[in-house]
């Protein structure tokens, strides 16, 4: 097919659903194999930055101002993976949800974005 066909063909196609990865770091292992189910499911995946290692283990090197600071930038820049994600999925795993994660599903909420859990959430 030539260029010009590729490029119908793409602007016919819809974007994939963008989900971002909500939760605790202490579920490494659920947010890898959740990132994986939906990259299956056909879905581009935003995550932590690291699936190997915890931030506080990434960061153990800095100060306790630097790490702070670093902590800040990650929450920050987490904050615009949600505002690119149609969706997030939060990682509850055992129903954890912890005060970082409750605030990412508070901004995700504030614009619009679709909330869906790994763990089904008890009626309110």
């Amino acid at each position: 097919m030539t260029r010009a066909g590729n490029q119908k063909r793409r602007q016919g196609q819809r974007r994939p659903t963008i989900v971002c990865l909500c939760g605790s770091v202490r579920f490494l292992e659920a947010f890898d194999q959740a990132s994986l189910r939906e990259t299956l499911a056909g879905r581009i995946v935003l995550s932590v930055g690291s699936h190997h290692q915890r931030d506080g283990d990434a960061l153990a090197h800095l100060t306790d101002a630097e790490r702070a600071a670093a902590l800040d930038h990650l929450a920050v820049l987490h904050r615009h993976k949600i505002d690119l994600a149609d969706e997030i999925l939060v990682i509850n795993t055992g129903g954890y949800t912890g005060p970082s994660t409750r605030a990412e599903i508070a901004y995700a909420r504030a614009r619009g974005k679709t909330i869906r859990w790994l763990e089904e959430q008890p009626a309110d």
